[in-house]
């Protein structure tokens, strides 16, 4: 338990780098752009902005090249130089002092993001034993969605008071602690000395890895279409005071704490059911939002169970991806984060566009359910295949059994 709680330290401290900034973009904006600041603040916050893209791209390129490569190498050895690149790389985001030299440490405490994320999962897999691999990744994500409800709402607090540079003090301490936590807590587990970042690779020719991918691409997308616009469903279609954002995004967070343990259960007990199951239910939450979000309650109840039922999916796409990689483990349960982030970049991009286009700000959850539907044809197509094929498979053995049983003719004397 102490080597999980130590992954779950690391996950904590990544929940809150990825997402605080989203909270003190406009300090940010203020410190490092003034002279746009003082031009047009909306213009030095949309160019802030680039932080969180680029700590998404960062994950993007991170994720597989760095699981791939290291995927020989002891996997114990290998979270406590992820933890420490994590640590490094987040201090470099604390004492740069231009933009763009805080926008090259976001890009590269990116890169260690998936990799922690996917290893960190096949060594919590290992811990818990066969039949419980959903529950050990479900447990190393525990602390990305904890950090949705304590870290980032005090690291928000923090750096509105003392200077946004005081919430990345705090990441860094979080980093060091789950650095020397996972060096004295996290027993040897081996890596396979035959793996190379080619062979690796090799888990881009197989058809499911890119459809699992495509699952958690788009179809977690929908959640984030929302995720990036609840601030303006709160303050301009429910009504509600600005001071009222917060709760409901700990509301929110409360929620995906929620499901993300769940997730791990049902998907141990059942992964296609919950990967379908799950999908249905973000689309139609998602639609009951859209129609009801003029109601601050409503809106704080669908917001926690959008959360919920996300949370469910995570560690249920990356059982999946570890299921359907073969031998391609690190770099598969790695590339989950990547497909996330990109739904986070989808999400976020085609809820904006449906606001630009005068749907208003509800708009977002109504491109969240058609996400959401698509990433469910996706999981159908998916499964449906893997039936086919697992069909074929047993027809070819049951056609051999006959042959296989049928007595050898005895050559006469």
């Amino acid at each position: 338990m102490r080597a999980l709680l130590s992954l779950a330290i690391g996950s904590f401290g990544i929940g809150m780098t990825e997402f605080v900034v989203m909270g003190l973009l406009p300090d940010i904006a203020q410190d490092l752009l003034p002279q746009a600041w003082a031009t047009r603040p909306e213009d030095a916050i949309a160019q802030a902005g680039w932080l969180i893209s680029l700590y998404a791209l960062g994950v993007v390129i991170g994720a597989p090249t760095i699981a791939g490569a290291v995927a020989r190498f002891p996997r114990h050895r290998v979270m406590v130089a992820l933890a420490l690149a994590l640590t490094l790389f987040n201090a470099l985001t604390l004492v740069m002092p231009t933009f763009e030299t805080v926008a090259l440490s976001r890009l590269l405490a990116g890169l260690p993001h998936g990799a922690y994320f996917g290893i960190g999962a096949l060594v919590a897999a290992d811990v818990l034993g066969p039949g419980k691999r959903a529950k050990g990744v479900a447990f190393v994500l525990t602390g990305l969605t904890i950090a949705n409800v304590i870290g980032v709402p005090l690291g928000t607090f923090l750096g509105q008071q003392f200077g946004w540079r005081a919430a990345y003090l705090v990441v860094v301490g979080i980093f060091a602690l789950a650095t020397l936590a996972i060096f004295t807590s996290v027993p040897a587990h081996l890596g396979d000395a035959g793996r190379t970042l080619r062979a690796e690779l090799a888990v881009f020719r197989i058809g499911q890895v890119w459809l699992t991918l495509g699952i958690g691409a788009v179809g977690f997308g929908g959640f984030f279409a929302v995720y990036s616009y609840v601030a303006p469903m709160v303050t301009e279609v429910a009504g509600s005071p600005a001071w009222a954002v917060p709760i409901v995004l700990v509301v929110m967070g409360v929620g995906m704490t929620a499901g993300n343990i769940a997730g791990g259960y049902l998907a141990d007990l059942d992964l296609r059911r919950t990967l379908i199951g799950g999908l249905i239910a973000l689309a139609g939450v998602l639609a009951l939002l859209a129609v009801t979000a003029a109601s601050v309650w409503a809106l704080a109840l669908l917001v926690f169970a959008t959360g919920v039922v996300a949370s469910v999916l995570s560690p249920t796409i990356q059982t999946r991806l570890m299921d359907v990689a073969g031998d391609n483990q690190s770099i598969a349960a790695a590339l989950n984060h990547s497909a996330l982030n990109i739904g986070n970049s989808v999400g976020a991009i085609l809820g904006g566009a449906v606001i630009a286009a005068g749907g208003g700000f509800v708009a977002p959850a109504w491109a969240g359910v058609a996400l959401a539907l698509a990433g469910l044809a996706i999981a159908g197509a998916s499964l449906a295949l893997e039936r086919r094929r697992t069909s074929r498979a047993d027809a070819a053995d049951a056609a051999d059994a006959p042959a296989a049983r049928e007595p050898q003719e005895v050559p006469a004397a």
